[in-house]
């Protein structure tokens, strides 16, 4: 039993929708993630700050390495 060319054109568009929708997905979920690392480096370079009363710069490596 064969495919006909629209059942297998259907087939193609939705896969493709489907794909287009987890793309989307994960690109929302790329964003949040991105925004929590963010937030995690300013909350560490803050608490680092406090206990050291210096300013940590982004990813300034830390004088004991």
């Amino acid at each position: 039993m064969s495919q006909t060319t629209e059942e297998h054109l259907a087939h193609l568009e939705r896969s493709v929708e489907e794909m287009s929708a987890e793309l989307a997905r994960q690109g929302r979920e790329i964003e949040r993630l991105t925004r929590r690392v963010s937030l995690l480096l300013e909350r560490a370079a803050e608490q680092e700050a406090d206990e050291t009363g210096g300013v940590v710069l982004g990813d300034e490596t830390p004088p004991h390495y």
